[in-house]
């Protein structure tokens, strides 16, 4: 089982990741790619720039490739995909899709975390709150519509149950 899990910035996304491995032993997360290239030397801009977001488009597509069965990723390419449209990029004709398709087809299950009521409210507060919002969007949209052919007939769940109710919910599917 490989779970991507995506969602804008301050949605509960790494705490779910963790409380997944935590819950399941047979799952390990895999750290989101901003983190790993930063502790690899990668210096990013505030707020992160275009060439920010591209490189961990990458970085997000090569682990994809490269992590074993049981990975449960904090991030998928299609956050930063949703990014890079938040920050004015065409990426239907900027971006070569071929190798994230091929990536995301190594997913079992696709977590949505979406910005809810209860996130808002409960969550410590996010930077950034209009990219935040924009890029929520974008992803819903990049999700829903699929018009970038990215998908296929990967599993998709959107979480939009009570935070207290997402491990529960994703688990019904995995085990």
């Amino acid at each position: 089982m490989r779970i991507g899990v995506s969602g804008p910035h301050g949605t509960g996304k790494t705490t779910l990741v963790r409380e997944l491995c935590s819950r399941f032993g047979d799952l390990t997360p895999v750290e989101e790619p901003y983190v790993l290239l930063e502790e690899d030397g990668y210096d990013f801009e505030f707020p992160p720039s275009r060439s920010d977001y591209r490189a961990q488009l990458e970085y997000s597509v090569q682990l994809l490739n490269s992590e074993p069965d049981g990975a449960v990723f904090d991030r998928t390419p299609l956050d930063f995909l949703a990014y890079l449209s938040a920050s004015g990029v065409d990426i239907e004709a900027d971006i070569d899709t071929t190798a994230i398709r091929n990536a995301l087809a190594t997913l079992d299950l696709l977590v949505i975390v979406p910005i809810t009521a209860e996130t808002e409210r409960v969550l410590p507060a996010a930077e950034m709150l209009g990219l935040r919002r924009t890029v929520n969007d974008a992803l819903l949209e990049l999700v829903y519509t699929d018009q970038l052919d990215l998908l296929g007939d990967i599993p998709l769940l959107e979480l939009t149950v009570p935070l207290a109710d997402r491990v529960e919910k994703v688990g019904a599917l995995i085990h």
